[in-house]
């Protein structure tokens, strides 16, 4: 993509030194977040913490309560238990719509770029490929075979009886072991998903492949807080699209005209606007994008796409 700018008065504004620094605060926030609710299990299952006299979170990452009192519960695995045929209590559901609110707020792949603990696994296959200059891909996956195999899990947990993609999902397997001993699953589920990352096809699993990422995008297709695209102060220098793990969400084009990046897909990682020099990407809510950005016309449509 060609560095060459149509606004010149922005055309300095590259040469800010900062960028490098944003970057890395903001890789530390991310991993401080993951950790930390990594740290809450561990802490509650192994080191009995409580908060007013509870325990301060018990569960898993299916299903778990806060101090005893907040239920929370993970949607995905709420919709495969009712295709299995189970009987659902109402805390459970309770849970389920309290962090589906949330991700609707923040965006649905939020949870990918700063909960998650496989995201830790995959950035850091991503950073092997950059240091080693690996560019091709040796399997061709098609990024919308997620949602092929989140349908998948839907029907094999009908079919089956059980939560299909609970019983094998690598990051329940990380969480599990973490939490409650490490075994040859974490060890496992750790190599198979950096291998697939580092040798075999670039973001292979995040972006091509996890149930959980694709029931994600499709809620954060309906997100409030979303990427604002400025193209005023854009230079087209192509940063953003260097560092996004789901590039393909950033099409200036589309981002122009609504004045948001409104693709579900978009794990609000925050490395687009972090690396941007001209600050021409910002997170803010959707309906300040027009005052932060005037678009051209609304963006229903690259919002269903």
């Amino acid at each position: 993509m060609s560095a060459q700018t149509s606004n010149p008065v922005h055309s300095d504004a590259r040469k800010t030194p900062n960028t490098a620094l944003r970057l890395f605060l903001l890789s530390c926030a991310r991993r401080t977040v993951q950790l930390a609710v990594l740290a809450l299990f561990i802490g509650t299952a192994r080191l009995g913490w409580t908060l007013a006299g509870e325990p301060l979170l018990s569960g898993d990452l299916s299903s778990s309560l806060f101090a005893g009192t907040v239920p929370l519960s993970d949607p995905f695995a709420l919709l495969q238990k009712l295709f299995a045929g189970h009987a659902v209590e109402l805390v459970m559901i309770a849970g389920a719509l309290l962090i589906l609110g949330f991700y609707i707020i923040v965006g649905g792949r939020a949870f990918c770029a700063w909960v998650c603990p496989m995201n830790i696994v995959t950035d850091a296959a991503a950073s092997l490929r950059a240091k080693l200059g690996l560019r091709s891909d040796w399997l061709r996956i098609h990024r919308n075979v997620r949602y092929g195999i989140a349908a998948g899990a839907l029907i094999a947990s009908c079919v089956t009886g059980a939560a299909a993609f609970e019983w094998i999902s690598p990051q329940a397997f990380i969480w599990r072991e973490a939490v409650w001993g490490i075994g040859m699953g974490f060890f496992a589920a750790i190599a198979g998903v950096f291998a697939l990352d580092a040798l075999l096809v670039q973001r292979g699993w995040c972006g091509h492949l996890c149930p959980l990422g694709a029931f994600w995008s499709i809620v954060g297709n309906i997100g409030i807080i979303k990427p604002v695209f400025i193209e005023s102060r854009c230079t087209h220098c192509g940063d953003c699209l260097k560092v996004c793990p789901e590039p393909q969400v950033i099409n200036f084009k589309k981002a122009a005209a609504c004045g948001i990046i409104a693709s579900g897909e978009c794990t609000s990682c925050g490395k687009c606007a972090a690396v941007c020099a001209e600050n021409a990407i910002v997170f803010a809510p959707r309906f300040n994008a027009r005052k932060l950005a005037r678009p051209q016309q609304n963006c229903e449509q690259e919002t269903q796409s």
